[in-house]
């Protein structure tokens, strides 16, 4: 860790997800698509290990990584398939989330289990709520094993929740057999609403320590921590400039870190001249663009040296910058600052998940 490092606190993890199932009050398949929202999927499945009923992945490669790493829970592949695709699936004892007709027919073909995405508003993958009779035969026939939909906005007090619930529940009451495993709820769907109105509950980035805030009845704790060392320290005058398009200029006599991090390891660029970093437990400014492999922190009022280590995301002493404030601050959603953090950035675990 010489350089840059993400550091991934599996002890709050796994505190994460049993608060997460205390709440909900059923069992959870855990969320660990996009390699556990960049956290790295291997290491955060065995550390959910015995914890949840199965994984969800987006892709049949993240399925057959987990596979590889001799994970045997239940995997899920949510994103829509292509019949070409089932043999791999097959290979790596996958369950596919099926919800277009021709490949339900062809993965009921051969028979496995599988599960049925319903439509409830979303319009992105699925059989339409309001089309679910044109499946009937093929659920008669091959009755899945659980059927589930995706809520878009459970963290807004839109009502829109409550219409896709009402949804999905008359979807499922019209199909000829009722699956044994119903699952809706998100993250944000259990943590301003428990507990769980299914089967099953599918938590995911709440996982990773980020909650979903407006009015949430509880919140998770942090887990990831983004950290770099300081590399050089320099002497400003009033009225130098700092980074590409010169976009910040020293409004007096100063020193300036440069931190060996940058956009390539997800740091977003944006983030320049809006965020803060945290220095000796105290937060300093990043100032100038982020550039791709470096990034600039006005240190004036601070003591530091060469080597110092400084925190761009998580805690340092009692100093927190959270994934939602980093996020916040480069207009982003955390989504995309979590699954943004790049390989090039070694992971670091630490934290008892025993």
């Amino acid at each position: 860790m010489t350089r840059a490092w993400v550091e991934i606190d599996l002890g709050a993890l796994l505190r994460n997800a049993e608060r997460f199932e205390r709440q909900a009050g059923c069992p959870v398949l855990a969320m660990v698509k996009a390699d556990a929202y960049g956290l790295g999927a291997v290491r955060v499945a065995y550390a959910l290990k015995g914890h949840c009923w199965g994984f969800g992945v987006a892709t049949v490669e993240e399925g057959a990584e987990l596979r590889d790493a001799r994970i045997d829970e239940p995997i899920l592949v949510f994103s829509p398939l292509v019949p070409v695709q089932f043999d791999a699936v097959r290979r790596a004892s996958l369950r596919p989330v099926l919800g277009d007709r021709v490949a339900i027919e062809k993965w009921t073909a051969r028979g496995g289990p599988w599960h049925l995405m319903i439509d409830t508003g979303m319009n992105r993958a699925g059989v339409p709520w309001r089309e679910v009779a044109s499946v009937h035969d093929l659920v008669a026939a091959h009755p899945p094993e659980g059927a589930c939909t995706h809520f878009h906005s459970a963290q807004l007090p839109d009502g829109s929740r409550d219409e896709q619930e009402r949804r999905f529940s008359e979807a499922c009451k019209q199909l000829p057999v009722k699956p044994e495993l119903l699952h809706a709820e998100n993250s944000a769907a259990i943590e301003h609403s428990s507990p769980a109105h299914f089967s099953m509950a599918r938590p995911g980035i709440f996982l990773y320590g980020v909650g979903s805030g407006n009015g949430a009845a509880f919140e998770p704790e942090p887990v990831v921590s983004v950290r770099g060392r300081i590399v050089e320290i320099r002497l400003v005058q009033e009225g130098d400039t700092v980074g590409y398009d010169a976009s910040w200029r020293a409004p007096r006599a100063g020193r300036i870190a440069t931190v060996s991090l940058g956009y390539a390891d997800g740091y977003r660029r944006g983030l320049g001249n809006r965020a803060s970093a945290l220095l000796r437990g105290k937060r300093v400014p990043v100032v100038g663009f982020v550039t791709m492999d470096m990034t600039m922190l006005d240190v004036t009022d601070h003591s530091c040296e060469v080597g110092d280590v400084v925190t761009l995301v998580g805690r340092d002493g009692d100093s927190l910058l959270t994934v939602q404030a980093v996020a916040e601050a480069g207009g982003l959603s955390p989504y995309e600052l979590l699954t943004g953090l790049r390989g090039r950035l070694p992971r670091s675990y630490v934290g008892d998940a025993s």
